[in-house]
């Protein structure tokens, strides 16, 4: 069996390249500039090319039996609006045609549980959570949505798909990917933290999911990825014991937020900041919601990682 895999630099898409390299020989998706650090002595065939680009994709398609997609930008900056549109909802549309002309029938879609929406009406969000229009789904969200959609129209149109949504996957500290970047904000000594919730599991976990659904079969279905939701005040504590870090200490209030988004903004017009924070983001720290991973559970016997032993590895050198 030959599988592609878009993203494949990535943290997520290098971990499910080794994973799948136990059945398949495993061909990847890349631009001619991506940094291949994480796939290092990994079995993969590369092929140069770009998901929006239908021409590339087609190449890359040939003689493959599945593909996992992984490919995507995760931004919550209002400038990069058109980006998420353009690489998460156009680059999924790519792919999906191309996999129906070629006629590989198989997908694996690596979405997220942004994707399956926020409202004020619930705070448990399960896999049959309604999409509603909402001042809680940031662009990225929104991008996610889209692209799944792009999704379940090609199942329609004679595509078998697996897709699942992850929670903020916890890596290793120091791989440079923006998912791994939360460790900054306690290893830099931050003192406050929101007083929502985070959702969260182990990259570790999320392989081993994902690769337990596809054996089982698990076609046409979605599944939400999460171990559990924790409030920040919990989390940063965990982390900062195992980082050997103070942990931030100070609750953020509304008047704190509403007066460092003032500043935040005056640094990014001047070029100083790369804040991921903006009014809508910090907002939503502050709220709470749970990931209801009952489904996955149901068709899956796994026991996830305690947060304290992903917290230990995750500075480890294993």
């Amino acid at each position: 069996m030959k599988i592609l895999i878009t993203g494949a630099t990535g943290l997520l898409g290098s971990s499910l390249a080794l994973r799948f390299s136990e059945l398949a020989e495993i061909h990847g998706l890349k631009r001619e500039s991506s940094n291949v650090a994480l796939t290092a002595g990994f079995p993969i065939q590369w092929h140069t090319g770009d998901i929006n680009d239908s021409q590339s994709l087609e190449e890359a398609l040939e003689g493959m039996d599945m593909v996992i997609h992984a490919a995507a930008l995760v931004s919550y900056q209002p400038k990069d609006e058109k980006k998420l549109m353009t690489t998460n909802v156009e680059g999924t549309t790519n792919l999906v045609n191309a996999m129906l002309a070629k006629n590989v029938k198989r997908l694996i879609h690596i979405s997220s549980v942004a994707a399956l929406g926020k409202s004020p009406e619930t705070d448990i969000i399960d896999e049959n959570h309604k999409w509603v229009e909402s001042d809680l789904n940031t662009p990225y969200a929104i991008s996610k949505y889209q692209a799944e959609l792009e999704v379940w129209r090609a199942v329609q149109e004679g595509l078998e798909a697996l897709v699942v949504n992850p929670s903020i996957i916890l890596g290793k500290v120091g791989t440079g990917r923006s998912s791994t970047e939360i460790y900054n904000y306690v290893l830099e000594g931050r003192k406050y933290y929101p007083s929502g919730s985070v959702n969260y599991i182990d990259l570790r976990d999320t392989v081993d999911l994902i690769f337990k659904l596809y054996e089982r079969g698990m076609w046409n279905e979605r599944f939400i990825l999460s171990a559990d939701s924790i409030s920040y005040k919990l989390f940063f504590e965990k982390m900062a014991a195992a980082l050997g870090k103070k942990a931030p200490h100070e609750p953020v209030t509304e008047t704190m937020l509403k007066v460092g988004l003032f500043f935040i903004g005056i640094a990014k017009a001047l070029g100083l900041s790369k804040s991921p924070l903006n009014r809508q983001t910090a907002m939503l720290s502050q709220l709470s919601f749970h990931m209801d991973n009952s489904k996955l559970l149901k068709y899956i016997d796994h026991g996830f990682y305690s947060l304290e032993e992903t917290f230990r590895w995750a500075q480890s050198n294993d």
